[in-house]
């Protein structure tokens, strides 16, 4: 009878924790279905994007986790063997936020938030608190420069820091490794993570190294690592043998190529000779860019394939590298077609909360892609960034005003 109750209660026991675990993977699962009744509810841009930016604002200093694996079911399995998640793909999560945070006007009541960023980042003698690893990095601290009113000597050791890293990072061929540990390849995410950081850093501390590693490592890729007819970017290539690898067309990649390109760009001055080089850059990968929309205003994660899903990550990384390079009077017309359409579709999949749904998941390795869409803070921190460079284009070049009598932030 004893042996009897035991059994019993170990049974119940392990239904307990069955029953534990279950609801640890059903319940946010339930959450977001919940979350996601009434989306594309905001329907007038200025509505859209101050939801947009309200839930971006709330996320800077308590960014959701960016998950490394697809896995749904026994997650807390995953947490438990450090599986889950990654400090890099959370730092291009928060330096999104923070790019896009940083584009509002001061009396959106942002600058706290990104103060209270800033201090649980760096030290009170400009340094990381936790030294970046890896190269992802160099886009959270091109966003530090970004950040309104900031004085860039006051964190130019951190600067200094990830300048090193990059550095350390460059391979045989001059260009810069994703990791030391992948010495053949270079990636397309690279161009997004360092070249607008090597670009700003230059510029700002005279250093033209950083400007020609910015440089070569555009050159080159777009040497090797593009498709020659469609003029769109492998998700990497060897340097050896200069083979493509991954998806030709993989719509992220687009996107950190995108990013990396324009960014860079609009750091450097308009006499600059780096500048009319890559003007023709600009122009020509718009111009293939455009040719991929999909007809509801997205670009899917495949952008060569009409019935792949569209992935909002891709879309709004796009839409922002359009609304710049609008600047360019030929592109001027055609390019803000497309962000228009873009901006139908974003505000069609965000939900009443304000976040940007249906994002593809984290990438596992080159020609591995994630089979989840949701919400990512990368996503929602160039959706900020491209609402309000696209609200000023709708009030004619002023801007998008968020309180009475907004006005701009100093810039460095």
């Amino acid at each position: 009878m004893e042996l009897l109750s035991a059994g019993w209660i170990i049974a119940f026991i392990l239904m307990v924790i069955i029953a534990a675990l279950s609801l640890h993977d059903l319940v946010p699962m339930f959450g977001t279905w919940l979350r996601r009744i009434h989306m594309g509810r905001h329907e007038q841009h200025e509505s859209w994007h101050s939801v947009v930016a309200a839930r971006g604002a709330r996320w800077l200093n308590h960014t959701p986790v960016a998950k490394v694996t697809d896995q749904t079911r026994l997650t807390v399995i995953e947490r438990l063997n450090g599986r889950y998640s990654a400090a890099a793909l959370q730092d291009w999560q928060r330096a999104s936020l923070l790019l896009g945070l940083s584009e509002l006007p001061e009396e959106s009541g942002v600058k706290r938030e990104i103060e209270r960023f800033l201090a649980a980042t760096f030290t009170d003698k400009g340094d990381w608190r936790i030294a970046p690893r890896h190269v992802d990095s160099a886009i959270l601290a091109y966003a530090v420069m970004k950040a309104p009113g900031l004085q860039a000597e006051r964190y130019r050791p951190a600067l200094d820091a990830v300048r090193r890293l990059i550095e350390e990072h460059v391979g045989e061929d001059g260009t810069v490794r994703y990791r030391n540990a992948m010495r053949e390849y270079r990636y397309v995410d690279t161009i997004g993570f360092i070249c607008p950081f090597l670009v700003a850093y230059g510029m700002k501390f005279g250093d033209t190294s950083s400007l020609e590693l910015a440089m070569r490592q555009i050159r080159e890729y777009v040497k090797h690592g593009f498709h020659a007819g469609l003029g769109i970017p492998a998700h990497a290539y060897d340097i050896g043998t200069h083979a493509p690898l991954g998806l030709i067309g993989w719509g992220r990649g687009l996107g950190w190529f995108a990013i990396g390109l324009i960014d860079m760009w609009s750091e450097l001055p308009s006499n600059h000779v780096y500048k009319r080089e890559l003007r023709h850059v600009v122009k020509a990968f718009a111009e293939a860019a455009m040719k991929l929309q999909q007809p509801g205003g997205s670009w899917s994660w495949t952008v060569t394939r009409r019935e792949s899903r569209p992935d909002s990550s891709a879309t709004v990384t796009l839409a922002w590298f359009l609304v710049k390079a609008a600047e360019l009077e030929e592109l001027s017309a055609p390019a803000m077609k497309a962000v228009e359409k873009a901006m139908h579709y974003l505000r069609g999949v965000t939900r009443k909360d304000g976040a940007v749904e249906f994002s593809q998941g984290d990438t596992k390795d080159i020609g591995v892609y994630s089979a989840l869409f949701g919400i990512l803070p990368f996503t929602q921190g160039f959706a900020i960034r491209l609402g309000q460079r696209y609200g000023q284009s709708m009030d004619g070049g002023s801007e998008l005003r968020m309180a009475v009598g907004a006005r701009e932030w100093s810039k460095p």
